[in-house]
């Protein structure tokens, strides 16, 4: 591949694995709230309180789905 589009291809490499990481439902889960959030504030509807919930949520879930497999 030449120089510049092996630097795209890293890039997006990078992107992926910094962003989805090892838990990709994490991911779907922010960018579901940040999607729901949008459309609440679109709504002139205060929605400063669904992201962190959301967060706690998931990160409840995905604690408790580590713990599993640990034992």
């Amino acid at each position: 591949m030449p120089p510049p589009l092996s630097w795209i291809v890293a890039i997006a490499r990078f992107l992926y694995d910094f962003v989805v990481g090892d838990d990709w439902t994490m991911a779907a889960a922010v960018a579901t709230g940040l999607i729901l959030s949008a459309m609440l504030n679109a709504n002139h509807i205060a929605a400063w309180w669904l992201m962190p919930v959301i967060v706690v949520l998931i990160l409840g879930i995905s604690l408790r789905r580590a713990s599993g497999r640990l034992r």
